[in-house]
């Protein structure tokens, strides 16, 4: 008997204790345990890392729509009225304010530097708004804001990747991640977590929607309004659909093999991955395809067709969690406001940005109103940090632009069980620190999974020998600002 036959021997009548448990976790006995743990069985009989899950507990929220201005616009000019402020704009900053403190750029005591913008109080609710966002200014009593939030980090990549992944360093999932991983995705053609951007990504890249250590399945779909909806998605030319159901189904075979010899879990991942390629194929032109809406719902949203523009993806936004899409991250890169430029600044620059999202912003919360979805999909609003009540002091006094602040900032929230007309936490009268209602940034990440069912303390992954969660060790669900 030669060597290969005898190889083929030994390995067909030769099974120890050892491999027999070993071949009890591949193959079928693989398959049924991944299916109840973390898959759910496609139509060829393969495991797929998509699932649906069961919440912890009756969830508000099916969909999340989360709205980052990267770059953090300042709330001094849009949401936080500081008459206080006004008063010492061109003074020097008092010296108590600076003591222990650390700031990007600020290095010597600057100037405060009062409100560049108006505001007024609207609504029932008598929310105050600047005149920059005069059509979101219209929607505030179905908004809340919490007027307190707080960060770790004061430099921008390092913040993004706090807001949506918990810690300040990469190699930890994102939000949206987490998400699906927790809940699975109700369309099998469309991927759970989609990324949309506009006036460039952020600071932190492509690595802000990764899974980190989860099943690769749970990374963030990046998805453009203009040319292919997702990279390298069609067929070449040469390719019809048959030709390339036979080619994915030849790799998956492979695929499948490797795993039953090896048991790599993320083997099943790039199964699952290329069968929802394939099927997206179909789904995803139609979905991204905004020339299908009639003019009375573009015309409030202010869209461009075939541009990338935050209009248009507030309209998808809305189109893609109408088909099933659990989270939808929007990126709009526009609001770093240091006012080292004409134009730039928190005066006409920040004005010139918010003219940008202004009425998007209103006609994506009139739209879900209106479908009734606004009652089952969380909009959330923000940057990553605020800004200082003071100027840069590296230009003098004709430095209209403000430095970045962990310490206080703006958001808000919207449907979903989230309070209307609302607003939580306070900061001091010149909006240096919170002194009310204070929200740190793991405190907003568990409400929005409580929102979707999720227990935040619960929902965690064993990696390198320890669980965790979105929300590290830390975090608090915002009970106040729930209806």
């Amino acid at each position: 008997m030669d060597l290969f036959r005898e190889a083929q021997f030994r390995h067909a009548h030769y099974n120890t204790r050892r491999h027999f448990l070993r071949n009890c976790m591949s193959g079928l006995g693989a398959l049924s345990l991944s299916a109840m743990i973390d898959g759910k069985l496609l139509g060829n009989g393969r495991v797929g890392a998509k699932r649906i899950a069961v919440p912890h507990f009756a969830a508000k929220a099916k969909h999340v729509i989360f709205l980052h201005m990267a770059g953090a616009p300042s709330q001094l000019e849009l949401f936080e009225y500081k008459p206080e402020l006004q008063k010492m704009d061109g003074q020097k900053c008092p010296p108590s304010l600076m003591e222990g403190k650390r700031f990007a750029f600020i290095r010597d005591i600057p100037y405060m530097l009062g409100p560049q913008a108006q505001f007024a109080q609207h609504g029932q609710s008598g929310a105050w708004v600047s005149d920059y966002l005069p059509k979101f200014a219209k929607m505030v009593d179905e908004v809340c804001f919490l007027r307190a939030m707080h960060t770790d980090e004061f430099n921008h990549a390092p913040a993004q990747f706090f807001m949506h992944s918990g810690s300040p360093r990469t190699g930890r999932p994102s939000m949206g991640s987490w998400v699906t991983y927790g809940l699975g995705s109700p369309n099998d053609n469309l991927p759970g977590f989609v990324v949309l951007l506009s006036k460039g990504g952020p600071t932190s890249g492509k690595r802000v929607w990764s899974s980190g250590f989860l099943p690769t399945v749970h990374q963030g779909v990046q998805c453009r309004a203009k040319g292919e909806p997702v990279l390298d998605l069609e067929n070449p030319q040469s390719i019809d659909r048959n030709l390339r159901r036979k080619s994915i189904d030849a790799i998956n075979n492979i695929n499948q093999r490797t795993y039953e010899e090896t048991n790599d879990p993320e083997i099943l991942t790039r199964i699952a991955q290329y069968e929802l390629a394939f099927r997206m194929q179909t789904e995803v032109p139609e979905v991204m395809n905004i020339d299908d809406e009639p003019p009375y719902i573009k015309e409030p949203y202010g869209v461009t067709p075939g541009e990338n523009s935050f209009a248009n993806n507030c309209l998808l936004a809305r189109r893609l969690v109408e088909k099933g899409v659990r989270f939808v991250q929007l990126y709009d890169r526009r609001w770093d406001t240091h006012g080292a430029g004409p134009g730039n600044g928190v005066g006409e620059g920040l004005r010139q940005s918010c003219r940008g999202v202004d009425q998007p912003i209103a006609a994506l919360i009139q739209d879900l109103k209106q479908r009734g979805m606004l009652e089952d999909t969380l909009l959330v609003w923000g940057g990553e940090f605020g800004r200082t009540p003071m100027m840069e002091a590296r230009a003098g006094k004709g430095f209209f632009g403000r430095d970045h602040h962990s310490e206080a900032f703006t958001m808000w929230m919207a449907g979903a069980g989230i309070k209307k007309g609302f607003s939580y936490g306070k900061t001091d009268e010149i909006g240096f620190s919170g002194v009310e209602g204070l929200v740190h940034v793991h405190d907003l990440q568990a409400t929005i999974l409580h929102q979707l069912g999720l227990d935040h303390e619960k929902l965690t992954y064993r990696f390198q020998g320890r669980d965790y969660r979105l929300t590290d060790v830390h975090g608090h669900v915002i009970k106040d600002i729930l209806a």
